[in-house]
């Protein structure tokens, strides 16, 4: 066989021909999306094919983690942060609902989402009040597209991104600077009826009206708002639904209440809609879908005056400080399920006798410090401790026993 260089020239263009024309031919890969949706205050028992039948499906259909659970304290802000960032309450800085943070507010336990308080952490910290990437962050950093719809206020710590236009000084190159920077510009936070960036909720408002005052319209005005126009031009690479329900009907009925069954369809039913919407935008296929819970909820068996009951035992205990507070005093957080303890000056034998205290009352279940004490564990075997953390964090007692509704906690 005769060969020379012409022939091979020759080859290795067919070559190049044949392999430009295979790759030509070749279907581009489908983008891929996950979209996340939360049920503030889920009980997972409450998951039935009566009550739930979406999900129950959904379920049956996917994957369930087992071994997912709640960090403490079991509360929205800290777990929505702890699921949103992949570390402990501790490395976060978001170790509950409601702290005592004098450099924000010296008189008063502030609520840890409010934009004002937001904010000031954020001047602090610069920038950094969350002190970890939210996932939302990270696809952003990666050049694509985030939306956030939250019915509650937690929405502000699902983007920090959107919010603060944090330092992208790491990224390694200005072509990827100028990406993130495109990402950051399309991606959009709902946050209870609020907008970041603000121009995005004019179009919402005039398809649905403002944002609305009752619990199960506002879980549906979110979806709305985020299957129909936030989705309008394209699903993006990742989607938050955080929904209000069942937990803001458990908080004023109790779990199994008819009023709290009902918020638990209604949840169902918005997660119907995400899927539905998928379904048009022909991704169900390309989509991973997550539904999440942040907390479970208990049944309040008595209600007690703690401030009145410490200050009774001789101690100076108070929910705002009218004037400067003094060495010894104590700062209540009340969290629900827990109370927070600030001890001003951290004085320690205050705190002691406050732990002596609790410990023979009748209504304090686990009790962390700060500092070792006997008969407690400490705040860093929690993974709550940090820089501002409390002197003390008392969990109510609880048990098993039946509500009137027959539901157990």
């Amino acid at each position: 066989m005769f060969y020379d260089s012409r022939m091979r020239r020759f080859d290795l263009l067919l070559f190049f021909i044949v392999c430009a024309s295979a790759a030509a031919v070749v279907p581009a890969k489908p983008e891929r999306h996950v979209v996340v949706v939360a049920w503030d205050g889920m009980r997972p028992d409450f998951v039935s094919e009566q009550n739930t039948p979406t999900l129950w499906k959904l379920a049956r259909e996917g994957v369930i983690f087992r071994n997912h659970h709640a960090v403490y304290p079991s509360a929205t802000m800290v777990n929505c942060t702890a699921m949103m960032t992949g570390v402990y309450p501790a490395k976060s800085g978001i170790i509950a609902n409601y702290v005592y943070r004098p450099d924000i507010d010296s008189h008063h336990a502030v609520a840890i989402e409010l934009p004002s308080v937001v904010e000031k952490g954020d001047q602090l910290s610069g920038g950094k009040y969350i002190s970890a990437p939210t996932i939302a962050e990270l696809v952003q950093r990666a050049g694509a597209r985030s939306v956030i719809a939250s019915a509650k206020t937690v929405g502000l710590l699902l983007d920090r991104q959107s919010g603060v236009r944090r330092d992208v000084g790491d990224l390694s190159s200005r072509d990827e600077k100028q990406q993130n920077a495109a990402a950051v510009k399309k991606s959009v936070t709902l946050s209870a009826g609020l907008c970041l960036p603000n121009m995005a909720l004019a179009p919402i408002t005039e398809a649905l009206g403002p944002f609305p005052s009752a619990h199960l319209q506002k879980d549906s005005w979110t979806t709305k708002a985020l299957i129909e126009l936030l989705w309008k031009d394209g699903l993006p690479a990742f989607s938050i639904l955080w929904l209000g329900q069942p937990d803001l009907t458990q908080h004023e009925t109790a779990p199994g209440a008819p009023a709290a069954i009902a918020a638990i369809k209604s949840a169902d039913e918005n997660l119907a809609a995400v899927l539905a919407g998928l379904d048009e935008h022909k991704a169900r296929a390309t989509t991973d879908v997550f539904v999440v819970s942040d907390h479970g909820f208990s049944t309040i068996r008595r209600s007690i005056d703690l401030r009145k009951i410490l200050n009774e035992a001789g101690f100076a205990a108070t929910t705002e400080f009218n004037g400067d507070p003094k060495t010894g005093d104590i700062m209540l957080a009340g969290n629900g399920g827990s109370v927070l303890f600030y001890v001003i000056g951290h004085e320690a034998t205050v705190t002691r006798r406050l732990v002596e205290f609790l410990q023979q009352s009748d209504f304090a279940g686990v009790i962390f410090t700060e500092e070792p004490t006997e008969g407690t564990f400490q705040l860093e075997q929690a993974e709550i401790q940090n820089a501002h953390a409390a002197d003390i964090v008392m969990a109510f007692r609880w048990d098993a026993s039946k509500s009137q509704f027959g539901i157990p906690g």
